[in-house]
């Protein structure tokens, strides 16, 4: 797009769990140009912490170079919007990193969603029965953000005593760029415990999109060893809540503006958890076919999408909500507006696929080939995979793992079984250290994954969904293989 062009062009950034990426849209959607900039996280047993700081300076690193490769001019830029991991930020009141970790570095002051150090802290949570549980699909998880914070409370109080906010890391990222301590709806239902619900009527009755923060349940923090929390009319975990896409403050302060290259005063909405916003960028495809197998009405109810990357999301929505035990949810208006959201999920899926191909002894040989054949390993495994189909005479391919199995609970298992302690197998494992093993034990992976989704889908279906559609977004690993092999038709 030459500089100084009229047309309105959109910027959204993107924090996963590895890196910060930032995308140019123009008015239509396409895609003008994006970037990406790793970011550093420690991992030490069940700790995984992240800093702040280094994904600001990422996130920044990501804009510039996307809005130079799409020769956007920062005039050009009509919005922001900022997209992340649900993990937790801790910072003081002047806004300096506040430390998470046990070490004691300044540095570390992000507690990674991924992170498991709170699992005792949930099954005490979850122990007092409180009817704000329902509505976490019958209790919390270590993953969200209750647990982890008593966890903070109990092993690191003068780091407690230091924190002025908690935030999730879209929030902060927004907070940062605007200076606006509004919170999202979307962060705070599904990984806080609010009751988004509590604006049903204040919301139709006002057509307000921000909203003083009215669903925390004080007993409930009260009860959990937390009522410090809700002093201040809830100032540390937020006094006011907005819809996504609510344009905060004034925009863009002038420093956060110089430091992304971008004009004082751009428009920032209220941000999405990355997942839910990839649910709302998905959920309203679907083929012709599929779109006349129910009414206009109904449709959006009868599809889940998949968003996926290091872990998997699986979220469906309905007009009136449904409790499904071990499955996150139901949250008002936390992905689409007046709809309740149901939140299955699968902690590790690419990270998964991941550990079992750096971890196997094959796996430098394998990168050896690939790059001398300048395709991914990806590419190059599923290669071999059809290749060995053929030679094997398998009447499909799915069938070269009939001795192989993997239960891809690496990581607990987040749904339906809602266990982070459950553990993962490996069934047939032999002394061979080849190649064509290394492709064998990747596809088990795969089907092993498909299968959670199977029964993450089974399960929501039989208490209340009715899913006729999976779409699938963000899945690099696994989208390229179940469209080259259809492994996942044929566990599906």
């Amino acid at each position: 797009m030459p500089r100084g062009s009229a047309a309105s062009v959109f910027l959204g950034v993107d924090v996963g769990t590895g890196s910060a990426r930032a995308g140019l849209f123009d008015e239509k959607g396409k895609l003008l140009g994006s970037a990406s900039s790793p970011i550093q996280i420690w991992k030490e047993k069940d700790c995984i912490e992240q800093s702040s700081t280094d994904i600001w300076h990422a996130v920044c690193a990501a804009v510039k170079s996307a809005c130079s490769l799409a020769n956007v001019a920062p005039e050009d830029v009509a919005g922001l919007g900022f997209a992340a991991t649900c993990s937790l930020v801790a910072v003081d009141a002047d806004g300096s990193p506040v430390s998470v970790s046990l070490s004691g570095d300044t540095r570390r002051n992000i507690i990674v969603w991924m992170d498991h150090r709170a699992v005792n802290q949930a099954e005490r949570i979850n122990a007092t029965n409180s009817p704000v549980l329902q509505y976490c699909g019958g209790g919390v998880s270590p993953e969200m953000q209750a647990p982890k914070l008593l966890w903070m409370k109990e092993n690191l109080q003068e780091s407690w005593s230091m924190v002025c906010r908690w935030m999730d890391l879209s929030d902060w990222l927004a907070y940062r760029a605007t200076g606006d301590d509004t919170r999202s709806l979307c962060t705070t239902v599904c990984k806080w415990t609010y009751l988004g619900h509590a604006h049903m009527e204040q919301w139709k009755e006002s057509d307000s999109r921000d909203m003083e923060a009215c669903g925390w349940d004080n007993v409930f923090w009260e009860e959990i060893g937390l009522g410090d929390l809700v002093e201040g009319n809830c100032a540390k975990i937020g006094r006011s809540v907005a819809f996504p896409g609510h344009p905060l403050g004034s925009g863009l302060t002038p420093t956060a503006a110089k430091e992304l290259g971008l004009l004082p005063g751009t428009p920032v909405g209220t941000s999405l958890i990355d997942a839910h916003a990839g649910g709302v960028g998905v959920m309203e495809s679907v083929s012709d076919a599929g779109s006349k197998a129910v009414s206009d009405e109904d449709a959006i109810c009868h599809r889940m999408v998949l968003v996926c990357g290091t872990s998997t999301c699986h979220m469906a929505v309905s007009k009136n909500r449904l409790f499904i035990p071990g499955v996150w949810g139901p949250f008002w208006s936390a992905m689409v507006p007046e709809f309740w959201l149901t939140e299955g999920g699968q902690s590790a899926t690419g990270a998964l696929l991941d550990y079992i191909i750096e971890n196997h002894v094959a796996s430098p040989l394998l990168s050896n080939h690939a790059a001398s054949q300048s395709i991914s390993i990806f590419e190059l495994l599923n290669k071999m995979l059809l290749s060995m189909s053929h030679e094997q005479n398998s009447p499909f391919l799915s069938a070269l793992t009939q001795d192989t199995h993997v239960l891809p609970d690496f990581h607990g298992n987040r749904s339906p079984v809602a266990d982070p302690k459950s553990k993962g197998v490996i069934y047939g494992l032999t002394l061979d250290t080849s190649e064509k093993h290394l492709a064998l034990l990747y596809l088990a992976t795969v089907q092993g994954i498909a299968y959670g989704t199977r029964h993450i889908v089974e399960h929501c279906n039989a208490h209340g969904h009715k899913t006729h559609f999976l779409l699938v977004g963000d899945l690099q690993r696994i989208l390229c293989i179940s469209k080259s092999m259809q492994i996942l038709p044929d566990v599906l």
